[in-house]
């Protein structure tokens, strides 16, 4: 059974850091490249970062760069996204997948996680 399980998230101010984790089960995590998703009120799904299975790939959404970095620990089935300089407009559901190989229709989610920045 595959699982997605985040954790972290919550209500921080603007200017101020979260950090969300993603701990995966039920499938090879290590032969999958890895993703962040967000989606705030009234707007749809956006990717926000993803990261390769070896680390030698690494993207940002322009919205986040410098800001937000993902990161994982095959060891631990876990990808992260670390988010600093937290704006409102950030405020939104984050949610972890995994990125689908070619050909094939083996996307997870996570549960989802509520980022509100404000003061």
């Amino acid at each position: 059974q595959v699982q997605l399980v985040q954790s972290g998230g919550g209500l921080v101010q603007p200017g101020g850091s979260l950090r969300l984790s993603c701990v995966a089960s039920g499938f090879t995590f290590s032969s999958y490249a890895m993703s962040w998703h967000r989606q705030a009120p009234g707007k749809e799904r956006e990717l926000v970062a993803t990261i390769s299975t070896g680390d030698v790939s690494i993207y940002h959404a322009l919205a986040v760069k410098g800001r937000f970095t993902i990161s994982r620990d095959n060891a631990r089935s876990t990808v992260n996204l670390q988010m600093n300089s937290l704006k409102p407009e950030d405020t939104a559901v984050y949610y972890c997948s995994n990125v689908p190989k070619i050909g094939t229709k083996d996307l997870y989610w996570g549960q989802g996680t509520q980022v509100t920045v404000s003061s």
